[in-house]
């Protein structure tokens, strides 16, 4: 069996990203469910899908529930890694004649992919926007604190911004800014990680698919693919879940003694709210399930921040001139994209061997 062509299953835009996946699924004779974006289209006018695949015996008992581009523009890595997979004929034997199968959940934000954006069409982060909207939201008093200077109201930041910046730095450390910024809020729809305040489309599209390819299953493996924290190339595996011990006891059981938790402070996640993985909870009650995100480092949070700060404000001034826009979305591009041959080997044989010992170890199970 001869290996897939790795650098070639990366993509450089989400319409190609999709094409690549679509072929991918049809090599192996997959049937594709697609989910397509009700209200808007794409940078190019293409049409923007989820699109799901099922890889392996339908009715078996565990599933390994693999994601790409919950962040919209980290798709370019989730989408390599998933193409990679389907062209790859020993794991697609392993599936198929195992009793574990592997759900492809191809952009769960498609137009976050499309558009170069990290959230969604409503400015929504779609793994913030997993909350109980039933209830009062909680405010987020440290982004509150900081967002009348982590956004600016001009780019290149005034240097009494950058000021304002480095005073709260030099109290509160880097870390309490990442946690202040990213841990998620609900009051500022023009602000960064901004939870919104009804479930998005994706959300439900997420729910929906847990329902009827996950919810009849005993086991569940969730990897959720993402980029832009830690060294470059190195992927985390965050624990993705409630502070739950023996989740997390099932977590390190499947992946190794070096899970992280935001939880207990030893991810370089800040500790988040809504995050993607509380769907299996609501959609899945009497399913052992456990998950992980698989975080890729690029660039220095330094930078990353300064490109995600560059484009909310960009997409706060429609009026931005076309060189400034498109010097904005490239710098971001390359903040969640190494548009790199090593990277993008680091990249895969990292998620490759997750996905096989989630496999293996739902399958001595199964």
């Amino acid at each position: 069996m001869s290996a897939p062509d790795v650098v070639a299953a990366f993509s450089q835009s989400y319409r190609e990203a999709r094409d690549r996946f679509l072929a991918a699924a049809s090599s192996v004779k997959l049937e594709v469910e697609h989910h397509v974006h009700p209200t808007v289209r794409g940078a190019e006018g293409e049409e923007l899908a989820c699109d799901i695949a099922l890889l392996g015996d339908p009715a078996a008992p565990a599933l390994v529930y693999l994601l790409s581009g919950t962040h919209g523009v980290e798709g370019f890595c989730g989408s390599g890694v998933q193409v990679a997979l389907l062209l790859d004929p020993e794991f697609v034997a392993a599936v198929t004649q195992g009793r574990v199968a592997v759900l492809f959940h191809h952009a769960v934000n498609p137009y976050g992919f499309s558009h170069l954006r990290r959230n969604n069409e409503d400015n929504v982060d779609i793994n913030r926007n997993f909350l109980n909207f039933d209830q009062d939201l909680r405010s987020n008093a440290a982004y509150a604190e900081v967002h009348d200077f982590i956004v600016p109201s001009t780019w290149p930041p005034s240097d009494q911004n950058e000021a304002r910046l480095h005073a709260y730095l030099a109290k509160h450390g880097v870390a309490g800014l990442q946690q202040a910024v990213s841990a998620g809020q609900s009051e500022f729809p023009q602000g960064l990680f901004y939870a919104g305040v009804n479930p998005t489309w994706s959300n439900g599209v997420v729910r929906d698919v847990l329902r009827r390819h996950a919810a009849h299953r005993r086991l569940l493996a969730w990897i959720d693919l993402h980029t832009a924290l830690g060294p470059r190339g190195y992927a985390e595996k965050i624990f993705a879940g409630p502070d739950d011990p023996a989740m997390r006891a099932r977590a390190g059981a499947l992946w190794g003694a070096d899970i992280t938790s935001f939880h207990d402070g030893s991810s370089t996640s800040a500790k988040l709210t809504g995050v993607n993985f509380a769907a299996v909870a609501d959609e899945c009650p009497h399913v052992e399930a456990t998950g992980i995100a698989l975080e890729y480092g690029t660039l220095p949070i330094s930078e990353v921040l300064q490109t995600l700060r560059a484009d909310q404000w960009l997409q706060n001034h429609g009026e931005a001139p076309t060189a400034v826009r498109a010097q904005i979305k490239k710098h971001l591009r390359d903040a969640f994209y190494c548009d790199a041959d090593d990277w993008k080997g680091m990249v895969w044989g990292q998620a490759r061997t997750a996905v096989v010992q989630a496999l293996r170890g739902m399958g001595s199970r199964a």
